[in-house]
């Protein structure tokens, strides 16, 4: 008959060599993921926390196969490089990113993360169910709601210059509920924004909202330093340029995206299919007020706005 401590010691083995087993079997091949961007920055840390509690360890038992682009041009001889190399997972980030990756592969899952509608850039079929080898996290727009915040905070304005040619339905529509009217001014790169504050200052716009648009992520210092010198209150959709000494931010809440991505990766290893898992969105949002940007534009912050306010930098 088997005694107490026997019994003991027999159980703890079965509990620790649970676990281990799992890792034993992660461990018989290396998993590689391609990565696909233009810019050099790193995977977050949240990732790879996330990562490691599902088993996953990083040059143990899955690698890194980084693909950096210059230009967005480049991406899909970059996303070929690594279908040929047949890595096990492609992420990308940016949508031109993801159109590359799926472009390249049909069977090689792709996991993005980007701002834009998939669903409207064809990426994938529906949020719930993406369907092909693909699905991923959005950060989604939320125009309007920065544009109702915009009002809230400075009451007397009526023009807001936008940076597109050709306004989105949903803030059109909020637009003509808050008894605003949008000032279209096109946009293209990194090169407009300081044409883009000075075309919305002699259009005479009151304010700017400055949208969640991929090639605006890397330039948000700079894009709140033309706002402030051109003295035109706006609101950006990162912490970010609020912090940098534009008036007011509202958006995700940074790096929320990094465990999901790592869940849905994880799922995909182990065996899951991309198109049957749906795209992820925030939930988590915060709004970042100024109040040192605010003095400088002579602008009081109604206190209804401060007291919902995240942050309020003095």
């Amino acid at each position: 008959m088997m005694d107490r401590r026997t019994f003991i010691g027999t159980l703890a083995g079965g509990i620790l060599a649970a676990p281990l087993a799992s890792e034993a079997q992660q461990t018989g091949k290396m998993y590689r993921i391609g990565v696909l961007r233009e810019s050099k920055a790193p995977i977050a840390k949240p990732f790879w926390d996330t990562m490691r509690e599902s088993g996953w360890v990083e040059d143990q038992n899955v690698r890194i196969e980084p693909r950096y682009a210059e230009r967005a041009d480049q991406l899909p001889a970059l996303a070929m490089e690594l279908a040929r190399l047949r890595v096990d997972l492609i992420m990308t980030t940016g949508t031109f990113a993801a159109h590359a990756a799926k472009d390249a592969s049909k069977t090689i899952p792709v996991v993005f993360f980007l701002a834009d509608d998939p669903v409207e850039s064809g990426l994938v079929a529906s949020l719930a169910r993406p369907g092909g080898n693909i699905t991923g996290f959005v950060l989604g727009r939320y125009d309007e709601k920065m544009l109702e915040i915009l009002k809230e905070a400075l009451p007397g304005i009526s023009r807001v210059a936008y940076p597109f040619r050709g306004s989105n339905a949903a803030i059109l529509l909020a637009a003509g509920a808050l008894g605003v009217q949008v000032h279209d001014i096109e946009v293209q790169g990194p090169k407009d924004i300081g044409r883009f504050f000075a075309a919305a200052r002699r259009g005479g716009a009151h304010a700017a909202l400055v949208p969640n648009i991929a090639f605006f992520r890397p330039h948000l210092e700079r894009i709140a330093a033309e706002a402030a010198q051109n003295r035109l209150p706006a609101i950006g959709f990162d912490r970010v340029f609020a912090e940098s000494g534009g008036l007011i931010s509202y958006g995700p809440k940074a790096l929320q995206q990094w465990p999901r991505l790592a869940v849905q990766v994880d799922k995909i290893l182990k065996g899951a299919k991309p198109g049957d898992l749906p795209v992820e969105q925030p939930t988590k949002f915060e709004l970042v007020i100024n109040l040192k940007a605010a003095k400088a534009l002579g602008i009081t912050i109604p206190q209804s706005l401060l007291l919902r306010a995240d942050e309020v930098i003095q």
